[in-house]
């Protein structure tokens, strides 16, 4: 299934500024960022289980948040886009 994951992570003291490093890298590894804290991830059950597990383990849910928001498994045509997009979308074939 297609998520639209965001974040939002307070970054007025060091620590969060670390946190905020940490749940980037995080979501690189399952998607692909569209904007600055804004990422497309295309993902199974399972491993949607993983990522938020993950991610409780970073973030600090007094100060920070993170959303998600299903698009399902018929995405394609519920995304439409103006401008610069990346240079690969989620869920594209990559051919080496």
């Amino acid at each position: 299934m297609m998520l639209v994951l965001t974040y939002d992570v307070d970054t007025t003291t060091a620590a969060g500024a670390k946190r905020l490093r940490r749940v980037a890298k995080l979501c690189e590894r399952y998607g692909v960022r569209v904007q600055n804290s804004v990422f497309e991830v295309l993902l199974d059950a399972a491993q949607l289980v993983q990522l938020k597990e993950q991610l409780k383990g970073v973030i600090d849910s007094k100060q920070d948040s993170v959303r998600f928001y299903r698009l399902g498994n018929v995405y394609r045509n519920k995304i439409e886009t103006m401008g610069k997009t990346p240079l690969v979308e989620a869920g594209s074939e990559l051919i080496f």
